[in-house]
This record gives structure tokens, C-alpha cells and sequence, in this order.
């Protein structure tokens, strides 16, 4: 118990402790609010139940064992009141109060004062501690036997650092495992621990920087030696004050389960950036853009995800079920997300807006610049890895410094590609060229492409010419004019063979990643296999090809230029 401003003597204190109706079932010392009188032993007083035990009345416990409160060596008397004054505030505890949560400062103060009582039968002096009395009589409350919650996360931290100060074990581990106490923008949150602690989001800003200011249950204020410090070092709040308070607690909603809405793109790139800031690694790579649906077609599931989205960790490898002639140890690439998807799925892979990709149909080949290249680059190797395959890159470049990482970003520098990749363009590919719907045909009729052919060896005119339109032409092209100074017409379907195409530059791309035998040729087979992966059983090289699956592209300079907007 705790009295107020001042207490007179302690026969106020041992009168409140008095009572003799009342007794707890199941008594234990950490439950014990108030001081425990001596039963009864003879005379009208002994229980009626003729037992030598007084009878069990839900309260206060009359009789207990008195080791229950021994610290140490010493022992308090649970019935008898201790002063402590706390600042300019003046608290008297019960000796079973004291002995509630310890052993303790006051524990080891006190019993060293009744040893000394005992022996020269001294007064025992009151504590003196230079402390916030406020904060203090929560302490008084806990070691009563209530449940503290803090107000706030300043309040969480004033009686961390005093349960510290006072070494109450049960308090600071009631702390430790209580809500999360922080303020993001100026708004107080209050979190449930459990909240963030799904796969990859348990290591987080909060419980590591928790950990990092005020330390953990074994070692308090790191970087200080706790034994004979005068008092804690201050701890500010945990306060966030550049976040946004409202991206956090979509956060928080997300976190608990409810339905993740995106509102716009910027909200999306929002809540990342702040998942990467507190560290939700897992709640991330929820909120990546992607795409799951089966494909009744290929008789399986498929993943969309954005080339800048996809980690190392969610890539993997599956090979044909039976690999056939054409493509030998042939197989696709699959994706799961980390921390969240349970299987992996095929995966097509987006490369996004940046006008990076340029397509060379007299070779087949894509040719990436920019952070694509890189991207695509650190893609590819990874595939390289799931399948075990060798470094292709010099044994000196490897042994220099920095390694592999040092050498430029190119698709040449893995495995599998060279520095242009393989593309392949089938009759399936959804494809918007200048505007309009094209409908690829490389042999210059409607039939499509099966699956597995491979189009992208097909021997094309070296000098395919681009068809050049005049002004006028090109204005009635693009406006839905089919001739100069005829009706307007709807835009109609695009048909053309391979050998009626340059160079596409492509703004928005959806590709199927497959590994494959590396189709050679002639006398260039032997040198073709020389850094590239090899088998040694089937005696083939393998090698990635990007199969399209959509495209929005432009023809050339004039078609980027016609997609080119104003600055605003």
C-alpha cells in the first residue's frame, strides 16, 4: 500500500493491515496486495473447521509460509510498513508488497535495515530516492498487485527506466512484452506486439530499436555499467516524427489482416517506402504489385510481377517434364514471393515504362540500357544459380578486387545470355504498335505460332527496310484515316511478317522467361559454347529466351516520337 504526502508513525500503516475475513485460494507471493497477519493459534479465534489452518475466505492471506518472502538471506515482515519517500513525496509500502516483485532495491535496503534493527535494535530509516513520485506510484500500484498499461510511449519509457533503476524483474518483463508505445508525425500509436511479428516483419525498426536504446531484459542501457549508477540515463520517447502517420496505420490495418486497397500508384510507392523504413519485409512483398491467375491454356498458374519487384530469394527453376529434341534440360522460371506464397508459380516478368528496351527483329534480340540492363543482368544470374551453373566470367576479373561485382552490368557477364537476349515474338503475344493492335505472322499469313516453335533463328533479309510513310500518309494513319480526304475509319488490325520490321523500341513489355538448349549453327557452334553454360551429359549449352507475351511498342524514332508527351 502506499499513503499519501505524509504519514505520521507506522501504527497507521499496521492498523490498515488489520483485517482477519479475508484469504486468497491459490496465494502466491506475486499476487499479494497487502501484509499477512500471524492466524490465530488457540481460544474463540481458531477455525471452526478444526483444522490447524485458519479457513479459506476469498481476501487477504492470514497464514502463509514465511520462506514465500525471504530474499536471500534476509526476510521483510509482511505486515510491517516501510517508508520510502520519492522526491517530495512521502510512500509506505508492506513488507509483502515490497517483496511482490524482487529482489529488488528496496528488498535489499530494507533487510539490510532489519538486520541492523536486530541487532542494536535500531529505528529502521527511511529511503530516500530522487525520482518522479508520479511514475512512482504506478510502481506502488504494480507491486500491490495491479495491472499497469502506460498512458503513453513517454510514460511507457519513465517506468521502463525506473523499473529498471529499482531492478523489479516482474515489471520490467510486464514491459517488455506489453503494447508498443511510439509516436509517428505527432500521432501516439499504441500496437500490439504481436502485430508485426509474421514472417519477415518481427525484426523490425521498433524491436530493434527498442532493443538498441533501452536494452533488453539481461542488459539495460547499453553501453552503461549498471551496477552503482546513480540513476538511469535519460531515454527519449520513441518518436518518428518525419513518417506519415497515415500510411503508417494503413500499415497497421494491413498487418491484422484486413484487405490490402491501393488507391493509386503513389499510394502503393508510399506504403513501400515506408515498409522499407520500418522494415516489414514481409508486409512488402505483399504490397508489390503482382498478378496470380491460372492460365486454363497452359494448364497452370502464373505470376505477374515488375522486374524492379522480384528478389533473388523467389526465384526458382523447373525443367520440362520430359525435355524433348527441340529444347533439351529446357525448362521456365518460376516466383514466389518471400515471406508470403507457400508455392512458386511461372512467373512473367514486366519491365515497366522507361523506353529501355529496343527489339532487333533482323536477330531476334532485345537490348536492354539503363537500370534494365542491370536489372535484367542481376536477374539472369540468379536463374544461373538456382540451376548450379559455372561463372562464366574470367578467371582474372574474378580474382581482382571487388570480384564479379565489379564487372559492368551485362547480360554477357552470366551463363546464360549474351549481351543482346533472345526474344521470342509468337502469333499469342498481345501487341499494340504506334497506337494500333498488331497481329505478329512471320511467315506473312494468319497462322500462329505453336508454343515451342522458336521463331527467333528464322533467317531474315539482311537488309529488311522499315516502311516509311510520308507526312500525310502518317497523319491519316494515325488520325484513323484510311486515304487523304476519305471518311474516317475505325483503327484497324495490324498484320505483317518478320521481314517488314527494323527495330521496335518497346514501352511496356510482358515476358515468359524459358531456359533452353542453345540452338548453333555451323562453324560457329564451338565457339558459341566457349563461356556459356554447358552440359557435359547432353553436350548443349544453355541459354535464356524472353518469350512475349505483351507488348506496347513503337516503330522506330517517329513512332517515339509521336508517343512523346508535353512537359508539364
Amino acid at each position: 500500500m502506499w499513503a499519501g504526502d505524509v504519514v505520521q508513525d507506522a501504527s497507521t500503516a499496521a492498523s490498515i493491515t488489520d483485517v482477519n475475513q479475508f484469504q486468497f485460494d491459490d496465494f502466491t507471493p506475486e499476487a499479494s496486495a497487502v501484509a499477512r497477519l500471524q492466524a490465530p493459534t488457540s481460544g474463540t479465534d481458531s477455525p471452526s473447521n478444526g483444522s490447524k489452518y485458519p479457513a479459506k475466505v476469498p481476501g487477504v492471506l492470514r497464514q502463509g509460509d514465511p520462506m514465500l518472502y525471504r530474499n536471500g538471506d534476509g526476510a521483510l515482515p509482511p505486515e510491517k510498513a516501510f517508508a520510502i519517500q520519492i522526491g517530495w513525496r512521502l510512500f509506505r509500502l508492506s513488507g509483502a508488497s515490497i517483496l511482490s516483485d524482487g529482489p529488488s532495491y528496496f528488498s535489499t535496503f530494507f533487510e539490510e535495515q532489519m538486520r541492523q534493527h536486530e541487532e542494536d535494535d535500531g529505528p529502521v530509516k527511511t529511503l530516500y530516492i530522487d525520482r518522479d513520485p508520479e511514475t512512482f506510484a504506478d510502481i506502488c500500484r504494480h507491486l500491490q498487485g495491479y495491472y499497469i498499461v502506460p498512458h503513453d510511449n513517454a510514460h511507457y519509457v519513465r517506468l521502463y527506466a525506473d523499473a529498471q533503476f529499482y531492478s523489479l524483474p516482474r515489471l520490467i518483463s510486464q514491459l517488455f512484452e506489453s503494447d508498443i508505445y511510439t509516436t509517428i508525425g505527432g500521432v501516439p500509436f499504441q500496437i500490439p506486439r504481436d502485430t508485426f511479428s509474421g514472417p519477415g516483419n518481427s525484426s523490425n525498426f521498433f524491436t530493434l530499436g527498442f532493443s538498441g536504446m533501452i536494452g533488453t531484459r539481461e542488459n539495460a542501457f547499453p553501453g552503461l555499467e549498471s551496477r552503482g549508477l546513480m540513476r538511469p540515463p535519460p531515454v527519449p520517447p520513441q518518436s518518428i516524427p518525419n513518417r506519415s502517420p497515415e500510411i503508417f496505420a494503413d500499415l497497421i490495418n494491413f498487418s491484422r489482416g484486413y484487405p490490402i486497397t491501393i488507391r493509386d500508384p503513389d499510394h502503393r510507392a508510399a506504403l513501400l517506402s515506408d515498409c522499407k523504413y520500418y522494415g516489414f519485409k514481409g508486409l512488402m512483398h505483399q504490397i508489390f504489385a503482382h498478378d496470380i491467375s491460372y492460365n486454363a491454356a497452359r494448364s497452370c498458374t502464373e505470376i505477374v510481377m515488375r522486374l524492379e519487384d522480384i528478389h533473388k530469394s523467389g526465384v526458382s527453376f523447373y525443367s520440362d517434364p520430359l525435355p524433348s529434341d527441340q529444347s533439351p534440360l529446357g525448362g521456365w522460371v518460376h516466383y514466389s514471393r518471400p515471406f508470403v506464397d507457400e508455392t512458386s508459380y511461372e512467373v512473367i516478368v514486366e519491365i515497366g515504362s522507361a523506353w529501355e528496351t529496343k527489339v532487333d527483329f533482323r536477330s531476334m534480340r532485345a537490348e536492354f540500357h539503363g537500370d534494365t540492363k542491370a536489372r535484367i543482368s542481376s536477374l539472369f544470374q540468379t536463374v544461373a544459380d538456382k540451376m548450379n551453373l559455372p561463372s562464366n566470367l574470367p578467371l582474372g576479373l574474378m580474382m581482382s578486387s571487388g570480384g564479379a561485382s565489379a564487372a559492368p552490368a551485362s547480360p554477357a557477364n552470366t551463363p546464360l545470355s549474351e549481351d543482346r537476349v533472345k526474344i521470342n515474338i509468337g502469333g499469342d503475344a498481345h501487341i499494340m504498335l504506334d497506337g494500333q493492335e498488331h497481329i505478329m505472322d512471320p511467315f506473312g499469313s494468319s497462322a500462329g505460332q505453336s508454343e515451342h516453335e522458336d521463331w527467333s533463328n528464322t533467317p531474315l533479309p539482311p537488309q529488311s527496310p522499315v516502311p516509311r510513310l510520308s507526312p500525310r500518309q502518317f497523319q491519316s494513319a494515325t488520325s484513323g484515316s484510311s486515304m487523304p480526304g476519305g471518311p474516317p475509319s475505325k483503327k484497324r488490325k495490324r498484320r505483317g511478317s518478320l521481314d517488314e520490321f527494323g527495330e521496335w523500341i518497346i514501352r511496356h513489355g510482358q515476358w515468359r522467361l524459358r531456359v533452353q538448349a542453345k540452338q548453333e549453327y555451323g562453324m560457329g557452334s564451338v565457339s558459341s559454347r566457349m563461356g556459356r553454360a554447358f552440359d557435359p551429359q547432353s553436350g548443349t549449352s544453355m541459354e535464356i529466351v524472353l518469350w512475349a507475351v505483351r507488348l506496347e511498342a513503337v516503330s522506330g524514332q517517329r513512332g517515339r516520337n509521336m508517343a512523346r508527351g508535353w512537359v508539364n
